[in-house]
Parts: C-alpha cells; sequence; structure tokens
C-alpha cells in the first residue's frame, strides 16, 4: 500500500529492486555455469542479464511515469493489489509466461512442449518468436499509440509543454473519435508499405490492438462507474487495474522481442527482464509518494512523447530492424528534457514569486561557485 514519503531516501525505496538484482543476478551466473561449465560462460550469462535489466529499465521509465498517473488516483487497496498482484502478473506472466504462448500458437503445440523447445532447442524457439514479430509490433504499437494520443487528445488538458502542438491537439478534441481516425490512417499508411500477407497479418494486428484498448476503457470505465455507485471512495479500481495490466503488457512486447537478439534462453531473458520490471515497480512508487509528477509540471508529457514515438518506433520495425537501445535512450532523452523543463519553469515561477531572494540566491550561488 503506498503511504507518505516523506523522509524517505531514494535508496529506501530500491530496497526490493536492488535485493531482486543481487539474487537475478546469481541465478544468472549459476545458470551459467550449468549450461556451458565453465567460467567465461557463466560470465557471459551474469552479463547479459544485467544489459537486459538495464534495456528492460531504460525502455519502462515512461512506463512507471504513466503507471503513477493512474496509481495516484486508485484506492489504497487497489494500489496494494497492483504493486503485488501486478508485479507477479508483469514478471511472471509477461517475461515467462508470454512468450511461452506465443510459440504455442504460432507453433501449435502444448505449454509444455513450448517449455521444453524453449529449454532444448532455444534456437528454433527464438526462431518462431523472431517470427511472431510483425503482428506484435503491430498490436502493441497501435494500443501504445492509442495510450499517447487519448493524453494529448484531451479538450480539459490545460498544462502544455510543447504549446504549438499541444494546444492544437487539446482543441481538435473536440472532434470525436480524432485520435481513433489518426490511428486508422497509420495503419492503412504502413499496410501498403508491407507486402501480401505481411500487409494482412499487420492490419489485422493493429485492428485487434485498437478493439483491445477501446474494449479496456469501456469496461474500465463501466466497473469503476460501479464501484463508484457503491461507494464514492472506490474510486479507480478493477478498471484502473486492468488498464495498467494491458499497459504493462504493451511497452514489455518491445522488450521481450529485442531481449533475443542478446540470448536465445528463455530462463536467462526472464531473470534480466524481471530485474528490470522490480525498478519499475519501484520507481512508480516513490514517483507516488513522493509527488513528483506534481512537483515537475512537464515529466508526464516526456513519458506521453516518448510512448507515441516508442509506438510508431514499433510500427516501423515492421520494416526494418531498430535496435531497443535507440529506442530506450529516445525515451529517456525525452524525459530528461521534460525533467529539465520542468525545474527551469519551477525556478521562474519562484523568481517571479520572490525576486529578491532569487537574485540573492543566485549571488550566494555565484560566490560558491567561484570559491570552488
Amino acid at each position: 500500500m503506498i503511504g507518505n514519503g516523506e523522509g524517505k531516501t531514494t535508496l529506501s525505496y530500491l530496497k526490493w529492486a536492488l535485493i531482486s538484482t543481487v539474487i537475478g543476478l546469481a541465478l544468472g551466473a549459476w545458470l551459467g555455469w550449468q549450461t556451458t561449465g565453465t567460467l567465461s560462460g557463466m560470465a557471459t550469462v551474469f552479463f547479459i542479464c544485467a544489459v537486459l535489466a538495464v534495456l528492460e529499465i531504460s525502455l519502462s521509465f515512461d512506463n512507471a511515469i504513466v503507471n503513477a498517473n493512474k496509481l495516484k488516483d486508485m484506492t489504497p487497496v487497489w494500489q496494494h493489489r497492483f504493486l503485488t498482484w501486478g508485479i507477479v502478473i508483469a514478471v511472471f506472466g509477461m517475461r515467462i509466461v508470454f512468450p511461452l504462448l506465443i510459440v504455442v500458437i504460432a507453433a501449435g503445440i502444448g505449454p509444455i512442449d513450448a517449455l521444453v523447445l524453449a529449454a532444448r532447442e532455444p534456437a528454433e524457439y527464438a526462431r518462431i518468436m523472431n517470427d511472431a514479430h510483425l503482428p506484435i509490433a503491430a498490436f502493441g504499437g497501435t494500443f501504445l499509440m492509442m495510450v499517447g494520443l487519448t493524453y494529448f487528445f484531451n479538450h480539459e488538458k490545460d498544462v502544455h509543454w510543447i504549446g504549438f502542438i499541444e494546444k492544437h491537439m487539446a482543441r481538435s478534441a473536440t472532434v470525436k473519435g480524432i485520435e481513433i481516425a489518426f490511428v486508422l490512417a497509420l495503419i492503412l499508411i504502413f499496410s501498403n508499405l508491407l507486402e501480401g500477407e505481411a500487409a494482412n497479418t499487420f492490419v489485422h494486428a493493429a485492428v485487434y490492438g485498437l478493439l483491445t484498448f477501446l474494449a479496456v476503457e469501456v469496461v474500465g470505465g463501466l466497473l469503476d462507474a460501479s464501484q463508484k455507485a457503491m461507494s464514492e471512495a472506490a474510486k479507480g479500481g478493477l478498471g484502473a487495474f486492468i488498464y495498467l495490466e494491458v499497459l504493462d503488457a504493451s511497452f514489455s512486447f518491445d522488450g521481450v522481442i529485442g531481449a533475443f537478439a542478446l540470448t536465445q534462453n528463455l530462463f536467462v531473458i526472464a531473470i534480466g527482464l524481471g530485474i528490470g520490471a522490480m525498478y519499475v515497480r519501484s520507481m512508480t512508487i516513490m514517483l507516488v509518494e513522493k509527488g513528483t509528477l506534481a512537483e515537475y509540471r512537464y515529466l508526464e508529457h516526456g513519458a506521453f512523447y516518448a510512448i507515441l514515438i516508442l509506438s510508431v518506433v514499433m510500427y516501423c520495425q515492421t520494416l526494418v530492424h531498430i535496435p531497443e537501445v535507440i529506442t530506450g535512450l529516445g525515451g529517456a532523452t525525452l524525459i530528461g528534457i521534460s525533467l529539465w523543463s520542468s525545474i527551469r519553469y519551477n525556478r521562474r515561477e519562484r523568481e517571479l514569486e520572490h525576486p529578491a531572494g532569487a537574485r540573492a540566491s543566485d549571488r550566494v550561488s555565484a560566490q560558491l561557485g567561484e570559491q570552488v
């Protein structure tokens, strides 16, 4: 359950993530020794687990911000459920069960056979996963694109970071379904760039992604409305939980598929991405308890721009390969710039409210700088 963040250090928020890192890397080293029997093999698996964890964190920092944005409005009970059940679903469901299900569906085999295939024939397992990349990218990219566009196409949104873009989008939100029309247009454009069966697969998967987003919105609204009717305090319950789980799944698609570029071992991937998922959970709690989103007004904007870019990248990956490192760095850069813009805004506001104090503070800072 999320509480008050006063007095808590960043290290205290990362406690469980750091414990998971130690355990996960130790498991990775043990797995490397068991599979290769050499110190170099053990070191290689250890390094891959560490790289996968960093990759997952860089790809999912915007996920943590969006989670925090939704989580702050949820009841304490559902906050606790998301941070317990949700992390189990995120680590085991998306990092282990999801890749197995893809192989089960694509290869037409049973779950046990898929698990045996992952353990005994990792190369074949990786090939099936890579072959399934196109529909996954289309589905996940569409869902994430709708998440990002819904944030900006909102006529009630009155805080704008890149004003000349966001003001027009907010005003255009009075046109019902404009974000859906935009996504459908992009689906048609990208499907025309593909050929034959690939184009059909892309369109079908993208439409399913769109329908999933709309279904989650409708079901979530109905569930939360019924809970609200029973009690005003029961705001942001099961509907918000389902939304966040599907959102996390969409974020995970790219990381899970991209991980096969580093290793074909499902268990190594699960360890590395699982460590990263624990950091996302820790960052989410910290953002909510410390009120970081309220303190840095443009941080959310950076996260949702990163989501839009990630969705376009997933579409483009159906045509050309784009390294996941570039995607992660792009998202992190956008969030960093939005944080810097927020700090500059806060500084200007303080100067307007206390101009004399601000000048005095600047003089003290300058003197300290000269002494250093």
